[in-house]
């Protein structure tokens, strides 16, 4: 708790620094608010300069900005969020029913989720309890499908074949608790394979730590023993889930959508696009509270699993154990989205035949046409060499930002909660308004938030490090900061989250691919993936190879990523180092 005051004052500001851009975006937009609104109240009255003064008028805007952001802000602390621009109504009560809503659907995305992640580490929990140290991560291929897997892909399928075709479950409205399933297992299962996959990288660590195998010695239950690893292994996941938590509240935007959910993101979306000031900021508000919540609610959860040995530098490390992983399955996988790809960049992506819409796949067309008569496969290989490059280099770009942001806990934390509050379609609509449109646009938007996660797992890793009784010795033995973060620190958190950057690499193009989805990134005729997702879903009863080809160069992509991970570990020797300019003094006398 130390230091609280400049983490809250840091808070405070950038939470103020961020509602005052949401009220400058019609202007950072070079757009005139009045004409934004019009439409979006109706879109068939005419702009005429009377009405737009009397919008104008209406709404204050003559005032300028800051003035209106000031009253906002007034009103707000008198419990009046303003009323809306567009509808007129009390902004306050409609943002909390829909803040409401999405909580219920975040709760039921995490109980799917937990399911998920169980099912993910069950096996590698199995082994360990069965024979400990010799416990290793599994391979993670059903885990990379899941994760692979866009929400909105995931979300469409389970509308059209579960909710019309069978009609098991409802697939449209928000009207009680059966038609929470099918959104929430769409939600779900995607973030509990991301997380029941970081639980099982640091599982097969926790069964090779000396109390695991002093317990086994004593014949203590392997499934005790698998317990207690297992409560060892949570405290450094949840960080992560506290941005799970907000993530699924404000971000489920397109889920949100599809199944006509009136959640907080989809009502921060539209009036995002409507330019609807009040209500955007109320919104905004709303999940940056909810950000802050849960990152205390992380941080306290930490303290309460570790107990007193996170205070009293007792903790073992579970990074010093090197696993044997193959290296066949990734060389598998990259060969076949390698050769994806090289079957299909001599074809043309552009190339247009109406008369063969919507061709079942053949020799001529192995991935079949979209509704243009376009080849798939080559609008699947030309857009592979577009989204791979992007996610591999804001992957990059996110791993160096959040190890050296997650460094500085008490200046990175603030900060993450803020980001990650923020839906990446909000964010891609400020970068838009300040950088421009353009391609680069949803590049920016996904870095803008992508390094966010890896800092939160930089911080609680590095926290959990500094705790270990190694790292006291070696501080015991005169080393000095700079020597603690080279020789022990750094190598201690690098690998894990290093191996965190590439399983999120199919969650980067996911969120790229979701931009496109949503019309904020690529436009046509690109082949971007997300777009290709986008265009051909409205198909997907008719042509479902249209969609599942992406979403399996999506999948394949995970995979890939997945199995890489095994492989990026470090040995580390344990012996215990020299420092030369105090180990004298540091030791104790001889007798």
């Amino acid at each position: 708790m130390r230091g609280g005051g400049p983490v809250l004052l840091w808070r405070a500001a950038l939470t103020a620094l961020l509602l005052c851009a949401i009220g400058l975006l019609p202007w950072l937009s070079r757009t005139d608010p009045a004409l934004t609104v019009l439409r979006a109240r109706s879109a068939e009255r005419t702009p005429d300069p009377e009405v737009l003064a009397a919008v104008q008028d209406e709404l204050g805007l003559d005032d300028g900005p800051l003035r209106l952001l000031g009253e906002w802000l007034g009103g707000l602390t008198r419990g009046d969020a303003g009323r809306s621009w567009i509808s007129g109504a009390d902004v306050l009560p409609a943002v909390t029913e829909a803040l409401g809503v999405s909580l219920l659907l975040m709760a039921g995305a995490l109980a799917v989720a937990a399911v998920t992640a169980g099912a993910v580490c069950a096996r590698t929990l199995w082994r360990g309890a069965r024979d400990g140290h010799s416990a290793g991560p599994t391979s993670g291929g059903g885990a990379a499908l899941l994760a692979a897997l866009p929400e909105f892909l995931t979300a469409s399928v389970l509308a059209t074949v579960v909710g019309v075709q069978l009609g098991w479950l409802p697939a449209l409205g928000w009207y009680g608790p059966r038609w929470m399933v099918l959104p929430a297992l769409s939600l779900g299962l995607p973030a509990g394979a991301v997380l029941g996959r970081l639980l099982a990288d640091l599982l097969p660590g926790a069964f090779a730590e000396p109390w695991a195998l002093a317990a086994a010695a004593r014949g203590v239950p392997g499934r005790s023993i698998a317990r207690r690893a297992l409560r060892r292994c949570v405290p450094g996941l949840l960080p992560n889930l506290g941005l799970f938590v907000v993530g699924l509240t404000g971000g489920a935007v397109a889920v949100e959508r599809i199944f006509d959910i009136p959640g907080l993101g989809r009502t921060t979306l539209q009036a995002a696009l409507a330019q609807d000031l009040p209500v955007l900021q109320a919104g905004t508000l709303a999940l940056i509270l909810l950000a802050a919540t849960a990152g205390l609610l992380a941080r306290l959860a930490v303290r309460l699993l570790t107990g007193p040995a996170l205070r009293d530098g007792a903790l073992p490390s579970p990074h010093g154990r090197t696993a044997t992983t193959s290296t066949r399955r990734p060389l598998l996988h990259a060969a076949a989205l390698l050769g994806v790809i090289g079957l299909g960049l001599p074809r043309d992506p552009l190339a247009l035949d109406t008369t063969a819409r919507l061709q079942r796949p053949s020799w001529a067309h192995p991935f079949g046409t979209d509704a243009l008569g376009r080849d798939v496969l080559a609008r699947v290989a030309h857009g592979a060499l577009d989204t791979l490059g992007l996610a591999l280099a804001i992957s990059a770009a996110a791993l160096l930002t959040g190890v050296v942001l997650g460094l500085l806990p008490r200046l990175s934390g603030p900060l993450v909660d803020t980001v990650n509050a923020l839906p990446p379609v909000l964010v891609a609509l400020l970068v838009t308004a300040v950088a421009g449109s353009g391609p680069a646009t949803p590049a920016l938007a996904v870095a803008t938030v992508a390094w966010a996660p890896l800092a939160a797992h930089t911080t609680a890793l590095l926290r959990q490090e500094r705790a270990t009784t190694h790292l006291l010795a070696t501080r015991a033995l005169g080393a000095s900061p700079f020597q603690l973060l080279g020789s022990e620190l750094l190598p201690a958190v690098l690998p894990p989250v290093t191996r965190h950057a590439l399983l999120r690499l199919p969650g980067v193009a996911l969120a790229l691919a979701a931009l496109g989805f949503l019309g904020l990134g690529a436009q046509p005729p690109s082949p971007e993936w997300g777009l290709l997702l986008a265009e051909n879903q409205p198909y997907a009863e008719r042509a479902p190879w249209a969609v599942l080809a992406p979403a399996a160069a999506l999948a394949l992509l995970g995979a890939l990523a997945v199995t890489v991970t095994d492989g990026v570990r470090l040995r580390r020797d344990r012996a215990v180092p020299r420092f030369r300019h105090r180990s004298r003094a540091a030791l104790p006398p001889q007798g």
